[in-house]
């Protein structure tokens, strides 16, 4: 449930209700991905299908590749590490045999520890102090905690990872940019590999140096977690070694699948050319809540890094390092996920909540065990998915309204959002997506994420975080888009056009407002004089046609006139708005009538049916009056401009005459003034 609102009827959200959101379906009901099967892009690690869902699926055994297009397992007989002898001599010997050596005696506390995993990391004995570890368990730990962890727990960590070429028997691809490829492996061998990521066993990890092997892959040993400081790295350590307790007295039976997305250009959408209207998105917004509570069955969102899971191996604790220690299968990801490039993202479906939390930052709390109880689909993975979307860090803020930058941002969130199903796509949870340190504007962000959802055709629902002026603004602009039927090609052009004007962030909502309001006014005046310069073409041929009728007979022909009538009333009737005129004005009308009769048949109309044209004299021809132009064609009455037809004063002055006699009159003074 989410906290109420006093100022909003005790409610803290607006828009569309969640049963909306879930398209009046169970919140599990939809599809977000295909079923696991194998294939060539496909990897799953483990035998399939499962036989026996109560037990962790089995292993897959194949022979092990080590090469630049695969994770350097620490048990591969290819890793090796070259180990200082007494004597001065170098040898180079097997680095799991090392590794396996320096965990045969039991470990009594966290010196010791760091001791072993210093043994076969000896380069880096004089950078790495894990003074993280010697807080949490010489300072924050009662001596019962103390004991638990190292007389149960880390015994049971270590046999995990010591069993990995049991439980990891076949190669692991990696990942790599420019690939459209996906891991499927089983909790149990996450639970493995994240062991080894604990004790720092994995090879050529360890440097981040520009020309290394692995510099354009995030850090997965956590001896840079260890090393330090600040009371958010402390309770980060919590939340790991709560996950290896449960994971080691209970080894989990589900599957997670890893899937890199990377688009082309002729995947991503031409956001210039989409007439798609934003109102047709449902979106609700909401102060209160979290993205991974409230947004359970939908697609979440992941504020990523391009190096997956950011600072969450160092001292960061926002929103995605808080995910991936809640969520520490995630953590594996790291292992062999090049960094995003920006058509790029990394979906990520399977993963099981281990902890709960308090605060956020520096005020994050460990606040103890979480029992996750999402079902399960049909692959035995948990049906949480999440959108791992890397934004742009902007140092001046200004930049983000660039049409490039903008454009990125669309293909980023695109690449996330993305979906080839046959069925309604699930909605997406999001929310402040790269704002705060990344120094992106919230309002923005949701403009963004509000088009990509439109042209995904996903529902969004958009989490503000405690921020309720930010809420009601997005509502706001929101209806103002269904009201109005604002398409995605109209926002583009106003987003385009907002940075060129150079006004503040906080504008945006009302500069878009009052330019959709001014371009669509613009485009109604040009619409009426295009239907009205219509008009008076077809009307002037008509009256031509009507002139020939009377210079060619002196008897008028009334069923010729009326068939002539009866075209031009539907034309005028089809494209122009008929103004009713009040009585006080008749009289006025009816003498600018009468003279427009006399000068229709006048013989200084000129041949080409142009109205008052005046062939005779050096007079000029007369100029419209400004008000004459603007409107597109215009009757002056009084002191009002009207829009009339030619015809119809004409037929009205015709008819005024009682007789034959003394309409033939009229139309031979006409003909005889000719």
């Amino acid at each position: 449930m989410e906290p109420d609102d006093a100022s909003n009827g005790g409610v803290s959200w607006r828009g569309c209700s969640m049963d909306e959101i879930y398209r009046n379906l169970s919140r599990w009901e939809l599809r977000h991905v295909l079923p696991v099967q194998p294939s060539d892009t496909h990897a799953v690690l483990y035998h399939f299908p499962i036989r026996n869902p109560n037990e962790p699926p089995k292993p897959l055994r194949q022979h092990e590749k080590w090469d630049s297009n695969h994770v350097r397992l620490p048990s591969s007989s290819h890793s090796q590490y070259p180990v200082n002898k007494s004597d001065g001599t170098v040898t180079i010997e097997s680095r799991w045999e090392l590794i396996r050596s320096a965990f045969a005696r039991p470990i009594g506390d966290s010196r010791e520890l760091e001791r072993a995993i210093l043994s076969y990391n000896s380069k880096y004995s004089k950078d790495w102090k894990f003074r993280a570890l010697h807080k949490l368990f010489e300072e924050e730990s009662t001596e019962e905690e103390k004991e638990a962890f190292f007389g149960n727990i880390l015994p049971k960590i270590i046999s995990l990872a010591l069993r990995l070429p049991e439980l990891v028997a076949a190669p692991i691809p990696l990942l790599k940019q420019g690939q459209n490829r996906s891991i499927s492996l089983s909790q149990q061998q996450v639970s493995s590999l994240l062991a080894n990521a604990f004790l720092c066993t994995f090879p050529r990890r360890n440097t981040m140096k520009r020309k290394s092997e692995y510099s354009t892959f995030p850090n997965i040993n956590f001896s840079r977690l260890f090393t330090s400081t600040g009371p958010q790295v402390i309770e980060k350590v919590r939340c790991i070694c709560h996950y290896f307790r449960r994971v080691c007295n209970s080894p989990p039976l589900g599957v997670i699948t890893f899937s890199r997305r990377s688009l082309t250009e002729k995947d991503l959408p031409k956001w210039d050319e989409c007439n798609a209207p934003l109102g047709i998105t449902p979106l609700h917004v909401s102060s209160s809540g979290t993205i991974e509570d409230q947004g359970q069955g939908l697609l979440q969102v992941d504020f990523a890094n391009k190096f997956l899971g950011g600072g969450v191996l160092g001292s960061g604790c926002v929103q995605e390092e808080i995910r991936f220690v809640i969520c520490p299968e995630l953590l594996v990801s790291k292992l062999f996920t090049e960094a995003l490039k920006p058509c790029e993202a990394l979906i990520m479906t399977g993963c099981e909540q281990f902890s709960n939390y308090t605060g956020y930052a520096s005020t994050f709390t460990w606040a103890g065990n979480h029992i996750d109880e999402t079902p399960m689909d049909e692959s035995c993975r948990r049906q949480c998915n999440i959108a791992a979307i890397d934004a742009l860090h902007f140092v001046q803020s200004s930049h983000q309204y660039r049409e490039e930058l903008i454009i990125r941002e669309l293909n980023k969130a695109y690449a996330g959002f993305m979906h080839t199903l046959d069925t309604p796509a699930p909605g997406v949870a999001s929310g402040n997506w790269g704002c705060g340190a990344f120094g992106g504007e919230a309002t923005l962000k949701a403009l963004i994420q509000l088009i990509v959802c439109t042209i995904t055709k996903r529902p969004l629902v958009y989490f503000t975080f405690g921020n309720t002026e930010l809420r009601d603004a997005i509502h706001d602009i929101h209806t103002f888009f269904i009201e109005n039927n604002v398409t995605v090609k109209q926002l583009w052009s106003y987003l385009k056009a907002f940075h060129s004007h150079k006004l503040a962030p906080s504008d945006l909502y009302a500069f878009i407002c009052q330019m959709h309001c001014d371009r669509q006014q613009d485009a109604r005046v040009k619409a009426s004089s295009s239907r009205m310069q219509r008009v008076i073409t077809s009307t002037k041929g008509l009256l031509l046609e009507t002139k020939k009728i009377f210079t060619t007979d002196i008897n008028p022909r009334p069923n010729s006139f009326k068939k002539i009538k009866a075209n031009v009333i539907q034309k005028v009737c089809e494209e122009t708005l008929i103004v009713d005129v009040s009585d006080d004005e008749k009289e006025s009308d009816d003498q600018d009538k009468a003279n427009a009769s006399s000068d229709l048949f006048s013989p200084e109309s000129s041949p080409d049916g142009t109205c008052n044209g005046r062939k005779s004299g050096n007079s000029e021809p007369p100029t419209p009056s400004h008000e004459s132009q603007a409107s597109g064609s215009a009757a002056k009455t009084g002191s009002k401009f009207r829009q009339r037809s030619l015809l119809e004063m004409l037929d009205c002055d015709y008819n005024k005459s009682k007789d034959a006699s003394a309409k033939r009159f009229k139309a031979n003074d006409a003909i005889d003034n000719r």
